[in-house]
């Protein structure tokens, strides 16, 4: 079971997600009506393949030494930022 802080984000504000290659690293970019979610690793078109069949249930960071147990081509989340959209004011940054 994960620990530390969880994101339950309504799913009928889902509004895009963008794909990009960072060097070695892939990069997934989620747009919700409220927050803005960048996620960092390998695979991720995987996740994003679940998110849009409305079958993800979450996400969370895998340390970098559990790496290796992982089969190839399946997910391996590095980071994930979240940052809050407030109307009228600069996004910041949840971590």
């Amino acid at each position: 079971m994960p620990t530390g802080r969880i994101y339950l984000l309504p799913l009928d504000q889902f509004a895009f997600a963008e794909f990009d290659t960072d060097g070695k690293e892939q990069l997934l970019h989620l747009s919700f009506a409220t927050h803005e979610i960048m996620v960092r690793g390998h695979a991720l078109r995987r996740i994003e393949a679940a998110l849009h069949r409305l079958e993800l249930s979450f996400i969370t960071t895998l340390p970098a030494k559990y790496h290796p147990l992982v089969p190839e081509g399946q997910p391996r989340i590095r980071e994930i930022v979240v940052t809050e959209i407030k109307p009228g004011a600069e996004p910041s940054q949840l971590n």
